[in-house]
């Protein structure tokens, strides 16, 4: 994902529930995760060195 933050809290305006709070596991690394209406837990990552490798490729 682009914006953790971002999507986390769409999925909460959709009905979601916060499973675990958005966080930072290291640097460029954002985290966080959601429990759908079906019970089901949802993990969303951002890692900002991957989308610099994606950016270098063209």
């Amino acid at each position: 994902m682009d914006d953790v933050r971002a999507v986390v809290a769409r999925l909460l305006s959709l009905g979601a529930r916060e499973h675990e709070p958005v966080r930072e596991f290291g640097e460029g690394f954002v985290a966080g995760c959601v429990t759908d209406p079906f019970g089901n837990v949802l993990g969303v990552m951002e890692n900002s060195h991957y989308l610099e490798v994606l950016a270098s490729r063209g």
